[in-house]
């Protein structure tokens, strides 16, 4: 009984020994966490605090940080969180972090991480579990943590895939990884589609290459960060007509990290898988340039019917004075004497006529008024013939698609684009749909029986090569629009570890002014690479000469005076005659 009881004491004391130990150690550890906190918020690490799981010492340092904590002891949340870029996340252990809601993974994707281990779990193993969701930026901590104070930190493109750190060392705990990926591949695929992407073969090394303003940005990249570009050509084998829509859905499915072509911005419902834009553009119609007006019919154009008619009463006016003052009498007036007044027909047409000796002060004025009126006239008529022979009036610009409907054009678009142009109020007997290689080649051509769509980059293509013609055939319509606002961005993959560096990049580089550098030689690189021309598209001789039936009203007015003045002519021939038969019956 002695023993037993002794045997009792001496685990009594033992216990409290155990409880004293424990309590001790824990606020250890929580110091110890606390003081690393404090100086990862000294480095402006974080800025607000989301702590998983609850049985740990993270959540009661929680009151003791003055920082924004979230706390979600369950794991997860169901809500959408907005939460900053500098969210540190706090785990009590490997699996306390289960989010489920699919947008705050989004946005914590990129987020620093810090872990509590217990049991025997090892740090690669839990590198490699957080790698497998493409989150790198991850470090933990023992609870033996109080004792050695050695921080784990992954490393991944290292041969130890974590680096111990000790507490008390002036070394980076999180550093950014992908600033150097030490060759690592970036999975890409080209929308060979210029001038964004035009392929090349490098005569040095015999590869394959690729230059334009969308190239130029993802090559720059991938030297920045010390990568290789790894084009996923295995992709394209069961595709026919491949283009940004396939690139932009293989991101979409993880296939592709970056792809170098753009993205397709306006069938998205939201922009997890394109990048920041890139650039803002539009997407409208180059339009053929208004037709100009026939040489035949300019003829007419000039002679407007309200001119005529203030003419014609001009010349009656004057005739009539004409006739009166020579006269003296308003008995000589006659309709034909008035519309056939020999000195006004010569006067008006500019044509030297005889004038009357010993003509009043009245007469002479009124041959000045004639004379006058020949000056206007003729050199009214003849400034606008030169002027219309020269550049003939054009047709009204196209403001609507009213206007599409009215026109002698059609719509030619590619099958990516029809449910875009279904919106627009356009019936289907004015848009003809064509394959991507029929269609490239009918607008590279300027073939003026169609109406294109077209970004306002690859528009400033297609207006420097008009540059090398005689005169322009096509402009851009920024009325006649498929999409006013056109985003122009990468597909990219969702859970890109890197992404942030890739769009600072790509804001960088435009900031710098390359982008623009690269759209303004894009016209000079298509020309090498023989993606253009600088063939001239216009219909040779066009409006270089006047032709004969251009000239059908001119003759057709001048047969018809001609008739008029035989038809006088032999009335005058008919009068005499007729005079001598009269008087010969008569005798």
């Amino acid at each position: 009984m002695a023993w037993f009881i002794i045997i009792l004491l001496w685990l009594g004391n033992s216990r409290a020994q155990f409880v004293d130990i424990t309590s001790q150690t824990e606020p250890d550890l929580e110091e110890r966490l606390f003081g690393l906190l404090l100086r990862l918020q000294t480095e402006k690490i974080y800025d607000t605090l989301l702590i998983y799981g609850r049985d740990c010492a993270f959540p009661s340092l929680s009151s003791r940080l003055q920082v924004p904590t979230v706390l979600v002891s369950s794991g997860s949340t169901n809500f959408e969180w907005n939460f900053s870029s500098l969210t540190l996340i706090l785990s009590c252990d490997i699996q306390a972090e289960r989010e489920e809601n699919y947008r705050t993974l989004m946005k914590l994707h990129l987020a620093r991480r810090l872990i509590l281990l217990r049991g025997d779990f090892q740090p690669e193993s839990v590198c490699d579990f957080y790698s497998k969701k493409d989150q790198y930026n991850i470090a933990m901590v023992k609870e033996n943590f109080d004792q050695f104070g050695v921080v784990y930190s992954c490393r991944l493109f290292q041969d130890q895939k974590y680096e111990k750190i000790n507490f008390s060392e002036d070394k980076p705990i999180f550093i950014e990884q992908f600033r150097n990926m030490h060759g690592a591949p970036i999975r890409s695929f080209p929308d060979v589609s210029p001038p964004g992407c035009m392929a090349y073969r490098d005569p040095k090394t015999g590869e394959e290459k690729y230059i334009g303003f969308v190239a130029d940005l993802l090559n720059n990249f991938v030297t920045k960060v010390n990568a290789t570009l790894s084009m996923q050509m295995e992709l394209a084998k069961n595709e026919e007509d491949l283009s940004f829509v396939n690139i932009t859905n293989w991101a979409a499915q993880d296939l592709l990290d970056i792809g170098m072509s753009e993205a397709l911005s306006f069938r998205m419902t939201n922009f997890d898988s394109m990048s920041y834009p890139y650039l803002m553009s539009s997407f409208c119609f180059m339009i053929p340039l208004p037709d100009k007006m026939p040489n035949s019919e300019i003829y007419m154009a000039i002679v407007t019917p309200p001119v005529l008619i203030v003419l014609f009463i001009i010349f009656c006016i004057i005739s009539v004075m004409l006739i009166y003052i020579q006269k003296k009498s308003w008995r000589a007036l006659s309709v034909t004497s008035v519309l056939l007044n020999d000195i006004c027909v010569r006067g008006f047409l500019a044509q030297p006529f005889p004038v009357p000796r010993h003509s009043s002060k009245k007469l002479k004025l009124v041959l000045m008024i004639i004379c006058f009126c020949s000056v206007i006239t003729t050199t009214m008529y003849l400034a606008y013939l030169q002027t219309f022979l020269w550049a003939p009036p054009v047709d009204p610009f196209m403001t609507s698609f009213a206007d599409v409907e009215k026109s002698r054009y059609k719509m030619a678009i590619t099958t990516y684009d029809v449910d875009a142009v279904n919106s627009l109020n356009v019936s289907k007997d004015k848009v003809v749909v064509l394959e991507s290689n029929k269609f490239g080649h009918l607008r590279g051509t300027f073939n003026d029986k169609y109406i294109y769509p077209v970004t306002a980059v690859r528009w400033m293509t297609f207006e420097k090569q008009q540059d090398n013609f005689a005169y322009p055939l096509f402009y851009y319509s920024e009325t006649l629009c498929v999409n006013y606002f056109d985003i122009l961005g990468f597909p990219i993959r969702r859970y890109l570890p890197y992404r942030h560096l890739f769009e600072e990049h790509m804001l960088r580089q435009k900031e710098f002014g390359l982008t623009k550098l690269w759209l303004d030689r894009s016209f000079g690189d298509m020309l090498r690479l023989n993606y253009s021309t600088i063939k001239d598209f216009n219909p040779p001789l066009l409006n270089d000469y006047v032709e004969v039936h251009n000239l059908y009203w001119v003759f057709g007015l001048y047969f018809a005076g001609l008739a008029l003045a035989s038809i006088c002519f032999i009335q005058e021939l008919l009068t005499p005659l007729g005079r001598w038969r009269f008087r010969i019956l008569k005798l």
